[in-house]
């Protein structure tokens, strides 16, 4: 739902050439460490072997490693996990190898517990004791997502967890009525009037009892450990005030999710990372990049942190005229106050992507857009870091220009991408001024009535 700037490498291998026919391809998960076969995503149970090409998410002791391809025969399960190990075994080898060596240093470093492997001693000992999550999810008017978003949450088993949804502009009561059919005493539903993301989240940020706040989407469905994953990531340091986390595609039925994955899709890589003011990276244009440190469909925060900050500004978000910028200004001011912010690639969401055409040159469209609108926010929320924006413009668009020229899908295909960002960018201030506007608008119509 959010847009993010400028979108990560990849992860994802190539799935198919720009002018290959598309074949759909099944996304599944595998577990190096054990018998088990390959599942879909959020589902509790293996698949009946999925057949033709196979993307999978390849895991050791429940960490994620790489993504790798096969292809799988009719029925036959065993053979798709033979075919999706060999790949990894030669395909993943250094991270296989990482993982082996840090288990061995640590089962010699670190205290022992019995029938837990070293690797998941950590969230053995948070789980111990969790810290309450409260996972928000806001929607528009899709019961369908909505349900299996739910269902992926609450099957992770989470001791501690409180789930809110927050239905956002609402045309009707489905939302309502699944949220109090279904899960009645499990999830809370809480309504906002106003269209507008940020809204949505602020409006259960006001309710959450956790000391953790997680959010994701209505169309994504979250990994088994997701939320231990977040909680153990926050017990690292208590400097660290906002945790984001791997996003990867539930599905690839389409050409078009295939090519919103090779454009631009979510996922950060796997390699936990980082970031503060105190110890910046190379990128010239840190910290307003806040797009490379992951999205609002897997974000979470230290709940008093966020209310400190007053929360997402209101004028930015999906379904406002800015169309984004909410995530990336949260990762900002998160940075600007003091705090790390920290990626860790453990902690999945697979997202549905749209599958029709249009999805791409509007994503690439909602980018810039995006983007566009967090630097006019990030200067009205700071007005102190325009100096600092004004040194890394030009070296920053260099870059970018650099790296798109480098990567992407290629061709005229790109150029046109790239000019649809470009749109986007251009118009995503007027956007935010636009939107600001509307809340001032509307503030003083509150105002009028009471």
């Amino acid at each position: 739902m959010n847009g993010h700037g400028q979108p990560a490498d990849p992860a994802c291998p190539c799935l198919v050439a720009r002018d290959s026919p598309y074949t759909p391809v099944r996304v599944v998960e595998l577990e190096l460490d054990g018998p088990g076969e390959p599942r879909s995503p959020g589902r509790p149970h293996p698949d009946d072997g999925p057949d033709g090409r196979v993307l999978a998410l390849v895991r050791l002791h429940g960490h994620p490693l790489g993504l790798v391809t096969a292809t799988g025969a009719p029925g036959d399960p065993a053979g798709l996990r033979r075919a999706l190990a060999d790949t990894a075994a030669r395909e993943l080898a250094g991270p296989l190898a990482r993982h082996h060596t840090a288990d061995q240093l640590a089962a010699v470093t670190r205290p022992a517990l019995p029938g837990i492997r070293p690797c998941q001693a950590r969230r053995a000992r948070v789980l111990a004791d969790p810290p309450t999550v409260s996972v928000v999810v806001a929607t528009h008017n899709r019961p369908g997502m909505l349900r299996q978003c739910l269902d992926s949450v609450l099957r992770t088993g989470y001791p501690r967890l409180e789930v809110l949804v927050v239905d956002n502009a609402p045309a009707n009561d489905d939302a309502k009525s699944l949220v109090c059919g279904r899960y009645p005493g499990r999830v809370r539903y809480l309504r906002e009037p106003v269209a507008g993301l940020a809204r949505a989240h602020n409006r259960a940020l006001g309710a959450v009892r956790g000391r953790i706040t997680a959010f994701t989407d209505d169309d994504t469905l979250v990994d088994r450990h997701w939320p231990a994953a977040l909680a153990e990531a926050f017990t690292t340091s208590p400097r660290i005030g906002c945790v984001t986390g791997l996003i990867l595609p539930a599905e690839l039925e389409t050409g078009t999710q295939a090519d919103l994955q090779q454009h631009g899709g979510y996922d950060k890589g796997f390699a936990a990372r980082n970031w503060s003011l105190a110890d910046p990276p190379a990128d010239p244009l840190f910290p307003f990049t806040a797009g490379r440190f992951g999205s609002g469909a897997n974000m979470a925060y230290r709940t008093d942190l966020l209310r400190r900050l007053g929360g997402f500004d209101p004028a930015t978000g999906t379904g406002t005229p800015a169309r984004g910028g909410d995530d990336l200004l949260g990762f900002l001011r998160v940075l600007t106050a003091g705090s790390v912010l920290a990626y860790r690639p453990g902690a999945v969401v697979w997202h549905h992507d749209s599958r029709t055409p249009q999805a791409l040159p509007d994503q690439a469209f909602g980018y810039g857009t995006g983007f566009g609108a967090f630097l006019a926010a990030a200067l009205a929320a700071e007005p102190q870091l325009l100096p600092a924006l004004a040194r890394r413009l030009p070296g920053g668009i260099h870059y970018a220009a650099r790296r798109r020229a480098g990567g992407g899908a290629g061709g005229s295909w790109s150029r046109r991408l790239t000019l649809l960002e470009i749109q986007g960018l251009l118009y995503g201030p007027l956007g935010y001024l636009r939107s600001r506007r509307q809340e001032h608008r509307r503030h003083g119509a509150e105002q009028g009535t009471r």
